[in-house]
């Protein structure tokens, strides 16, 4: 007998639908997985065969084909579980629904049917909008799922409960959730700028590259507050609209970066990934591309701190998606476009020791030492760096003072109003 179900697999944050097809016939038992699989999906066999058992069902002793069609899209990760294991039931007449088609179905199965989380349910969420199908989902993604407007998102806990359902035997609440709600009342309770003493020049200008949507360079000595400063940049960003924020949602659902608890992100993101980073997780990257650190900081902010000490050639990867917004990823299999419009904020000492016109400190730098270090940023790059500022060492009289300067609010507001 045959089965047909539809599930879905993420290319790019966009969900592609797959049609998985389950053929139970006479023969050998050989379980075969066809439709470019990687080795999550082969070994997708032996969860849903022990899920199917531990739930109190018959697992077929025949020879069992699973397709995984379009067959030239290669397929990853564990979404395919749970089709795959109603398609064994539905041919061996333990499903009598004869309305499968009508449904979306996504879920990892663990060996006593539990059904686990997967990456990306918004993106697929969106994709049965787009069908007008019923989603069927693991429960942990359920309110991540029904932030996507009209689309109905049902969320399941086991096997058994979700044969029960198709079976009519059991009806299960569909998961709600008011995006406008959810997405209300966010704000940056953790860090403003006003924590920040001293440095009044550097915010004002911090405002202005908030108000403009400029990239930022931080020039100072060690301890002069560049990576404090860098922190609280996103405290004065315009707040995310909903559309920005479901966006940005997508990009970490598909990374996996978000938690059971996170279903979304309603702060602009802040990325500060470390110098020793490798191509792929700036820019990403993998057989089957992922979102890097720049499209993670879209509609937020990348910052690089010690940005000399980045390879040359990651830098140089910042200049393509700075003009476009996008970056696309060509490997011979697949090509991926991410967004990544972010804010780049980027701070070095202004000489390797750091003391450069320090008037407590000597330089120990030669001028060769100085140029070389300055000249690991190039001048492209410095190009699309619109405001340049110098970050002296703060005295102790400013600090210790009591004077704190306009809170994140304050600033965030005058920004608002600037962009109307």
């Amino acid at each position: 007998m045959l089965a047909k179900i539809i599930s879905s697999s993420l290319i790019g944050i966009d969900a592609k639908v797959v049609e998985v097809e389950v053929d139970v016939s006479r023969g050998m038992p050989v379980y075969s997985t066809v439709g470019l699989p990687d080795n999550a999906v082969k070994e997708s066999k032996e969860r849903v065969k022990s899920a199917i058992k531990n739930s109190g069902y018959a697992y077929p002793v025949s020879r069992i084909t699973v397709n995984l069609a379009p067959a030239d899209i290669k397929k990853e990760g564990t979404t395919f579980d749970l089709p795959v294991a109603v398609g064994m039931l539905a041919t061996q007449g333990v499903i009598k629904s004869d309305e499968l088609s009508d449904y979306i179905m996504v879920g990892e199965l663990s060996l006593d049917g539990r059904i686990r989380p997967v990456k990306g349910a918004l993106s697929i969420a969106v994709m049965a909008r787009e069908m007008k199908k019923t989603l069927i989902l693991p429960m942990d993604n359920a309110k991540e799922a029904s932030i996507v407007e009209d689309v109905k998102a049902i969320g399941v806990s086991t096997l058994s409960e979700l044969v029960s359902y198709l079976n009519g035997d059991i009806e299960l609440q569909e998961a709600s959730c008011e995006a406008e709600l959810l997405f209300s009342g966010a704000e940056y309770e953790h860090v403003d700028i006003s924590d920040v003493r001293g440095q009044e020049h550097v915010k004002r200008a911090l405002e202005v590259a908030a108000a403009g949507g400029h990239n930022m360079l931080m020039v100072g000595p060690p301890g002069s507050g560049k990576t404090m400063l860098a922190r609280r940049v996103p405290t004065v960003l315009p707040s995310l609209t909903l559309d920005e924020a479901i966006e940005t949602t997508k990009i970490h659902s598909v990374a996996g970066l978000l938690d059971g608890k996170t279903n979304l992100i309603k702060e602009r993101p802040f990325r500060a990934p470390h110098h020793t980073i490798s191509d792929a997780g700036l820019v990403g990257g993998g057989q089957n591309p992922k979102p890097g650190e720049i499209s993670l900081s879209h509609n937020g902010v990348l910052f690089l701190d010690e940005a000399p000490e980045f390879k040359k050639n990651l830098l140089e990867m910042l200049r393509q998606p700075l003009e476009d917004g996008v970056i696309t990823i060509s490997r011979a299999a697949v090509s991926v476009t991410y967004p990544s419009r972010f804010m780049l904020v980027c701070a070095m000492n202004p000489c390797p020791c750091g003391h450069l016109g320090d008037p407590k400190k000597d330089c120990t730098c030669t001028p060769v030492m100085i140029e070389r270090y300055r000249g690991r940023i190039s001048g492209p790059l410095l190009d699309r760096i619109d405001i340049h500022m110098d970050v002296p060492a703060v005295n102790y009289r400013e600090l210790s003072g009591e004077r704190r300067g306009d809170s994140s609010k304050d600033i965030k507001d005058r920004v608002e109003q600037v962009l109307g």
